[in-house]
């Protein structure tokens, strides 16, 4: 693969194919200390989320990493230690570890515990950023089965009411298995917006919408720079999933974020539940997966409003920019294609080249 080093000419934005992109992300990682299979599951996660179009959760989140582990705050040659595992439960320490590793191996734990028993419940505590957690959901629809994935973390988000954060945005991914149509897959925040999103319009320079975040006082602000709290989407109703999803994460992991948070005798922490309930323990599953083909294309044949286009289920949006990327390359914006030529020169890491045009 051509290989050269970080363009010095001024580039609205680079072109980058998927596999080179996951090279790339991956050597930066292991460069960083992370052991080369930890940086793999790492790398892929965060190129998964660029396929997607979810480029808030891919490769711009590296050089926040990168500062993570040199302030100690993600321990990427951290051991992963199952602490109990009974019935369809497993409870999980993660040490500070990279997030996708432990919610990968998280979900692989609740994957394992239902093909004996049906149901499999994982809880990883001390994690860190997991990055886009419907990617780990769909391991288990990979393996005929529902998945559900979820990650708590500290203050980030308004309470309604409140001046500044209360609880977090943290995210809930579910995935189902389909047949012909590819498995349905919703991943999204308990905010309006993703505080990726917003660092994605700082980095490109562009306005948000003023319900996605409040400044320092309290006010809404259209200027990404300015937000200082997130605002939890559909008010009390993102602000207490958000709050429920602390209890499952954390509390249920005797590794409380929220309250400790709150009174100042935390500034880091991260938890995360990963759930795989087999679908075979209610019938047959290609029955299923042809009631989920049936939905998707009932869904996409009702009646459009005047000017509306084409009515998608979950994953469909994804999954049709994931097959465009796969062809014309994974499009980063000038900032973060600066940020990463940064990094891997430091450590000393070849640059592919950008696609051409």
């Amino acid at each position: 693969m051509a290989r050269r080093a970080f363009p010095g000419v001024a580039m609205s934005r680079a072109r980058i194919a998927a596999e080179a992109l996951e090279g790339l992300a991956r050597e930066i990682l292991a460069a960083a200390g992370t052991p080369p299979a930890a940086a793999a599951v790492w790398a892929e996660t965060l190129v998964w989320a660029n396929l997607r179009g979810v480029d808030s959760h891919g490769v711009m989140r590296i050089p926040r990493y990168l500062e993570q582990i040199a302030a100690g705050h993600i321990r990427p040659q951290a051991e992963l230690r199952l602490l109990k595992s009974t019935g369809g439960i497993a409870l999980l320490d993660a040490d500070g570890g990279p997030g996708p590793v432990a919610m990968a191996r998280a979900m692989d734990e609740a994957i394992a515990a239902a093909k004996r028993v049906h149901v499999g419940w994982c809880v990883a505590r001390r994690i860190t950023h997991a990055g886009a957690v419907g990617h780990f959901a769909l391991r288990a629809a990979a393996q005929g089965m529902a998945g559900l994935v979820m990650t708590a973390s500290v203050p980030l988000m308004a309470w309604p009411g409140s001046r500044g954060a209360v609880v977090s945005t943290n995210p809930i991914a579910i995935a189902v298995p389909g047949g012909r149509h590819p498995p349905l897959l919703i991943d999204l925040a308990t905010a309006t917006a993703a505080l990726g999103k917003v660092l994605g319009a700082k980095q490109a320079g562009t306005p948000i919408p003023p319900d996605w975040g409040i400044d320092a006082a309290g006010r809404p602000t259209t200027d990404p720079a300015a937000v200082a709290t997130l605002q939890p989407m559909a008010g009390h109703k993102g602000a207490g999933l958000s709050l429920m999803i602390e209890c499952l994460a954390s509390l249920a992991a005797a590794n409380p974020v929220i309250a400790p948070a709150l009174r100042g005798e935390l500034t880091y922490a991260m938890n995360g539940v990963a759930i795989a309930l087999d679908l075979a323990a209610f019938g047959d599953p290609a029955e299923f997966a042809e009631s989920v083909d049936d939905l998707a294309a009932t869904v996409a044949a009702q009646p459009r409003a005047e000017g509306a286009p084409a009515l998608l289920v979950p994953g469909e949006r994804g999954d049709a920019e994931l097959a465009r990327r796969r062809v014309s390359g994974i499009p980063l914006p000038a900032s973060v294609w600066k940020q990463l030529g940064e990094a891997a020169a430091r450590f000393g890491v070849a640059l592919p080249a950008p696609l051409p045009g």
